[in-house]
């Protein structure tokens, strides 16, 4: 197994679709069960044997920061996007420095999980192959997921590697906000702001773009009613 020593987690957003919940506070303050999203981000992270975390703040970024001061473990570092929003490939390269050369989980403040038999981040790091892997997605299926699912994002091959929806059809797996990828990777994307999906698409030319498909139940909490399914959902286990 591949153990995994940074991550980044992407704060930086504004959150528009969770208004009106974050009108005064960031995405990752968002409550979920009695505590921060960003909380639950960091302790999937720590009981992986993550050691050091960078955050990208934009959006009421004090309030984010002063937060994340009380944090104990892991480590965190701050990334200022305060001059402006990067988007999740933008905000990447600018904290290139800050992630180093080995392969990273990037982490959306708003993944949240019930595990299945053995902790999703394990399997991935247990599946990571560098020699034929770019970038490994962290996969749901839509039939397992709350919330909303629209279309789906990929197919995956029987090998897991993934291809994209097609235009006008319906793909059963959803990308669910956890990747380990090669941070060198975003070296390949223009100055300013842009998207991870560039990386992706670039990787799944060559052929080294890969899914693993959760066992757990994914949320996907992007508005406050997929928020309140998920709470009951869980308050009704």
């Amino acid at each position: 197994m591949t153990q995994i020593r940074k991550a980044m987690v992407m704060g930086a957003g504004h959150g528009t679709r969770m208004a009106p919940l974050t009108d005064d506070r960031p995405k990752p303050l968002v409550p979920f069960m009695g505590k921060p999203l960003i909380d639950h981000v960091l302790a999937r992270l720590d009981a992986a044997g993550v050691e050091e975390v960078i955050v990208n703040v934009h959006a009421h970024a004090d309030l984010l920061e002063a937060h994340l001061r009380k944090a104990s473990s892991p480590k965190i570092t701050i990334s200022d996007e305060r001059a402006e929003l990067l988007d999740t490939g933008g905000g990447v390269k600018k904290a290139r420095p800050l992630l180093g050369d080995d392969p990273i989980f990037t982490f959306n403040s708003d993944s949240v999980w019930i595990e299945g038999r053995r902790p999703t981040l394990t399997r991935m790091m247990e599946m990571w192959d560098p020699e034929r892997m770019d970038a490994l997605l962290m996969i749901a299926s839509a039939t397992n997921t709350i919330g909303e699912v629209r279309r789906g994002d990929f197919t995956m091959d029987p090998d897991a590697s993934l291809v994209r929806r097609q235009e006008q059809t319906v793909a059963p797996f959803m990308y669910a906000g956890v990747q380990i990828i090669k941070p060198e990777l975003f070296d390949e994307g223009p100055e300013g702001p842009f998207s991870t999906n560039l990386m992706w698409d670039n990787a799944m030319e060559r052929g080294r773009l890969y899914g693993l498909r959760m066992e757990a139940t994914w949320m996907h909490v992007g508005t406050p009613e997929d928020l309140a399914d998920a709470e009951r959902f869980l308050r009704d286990l």
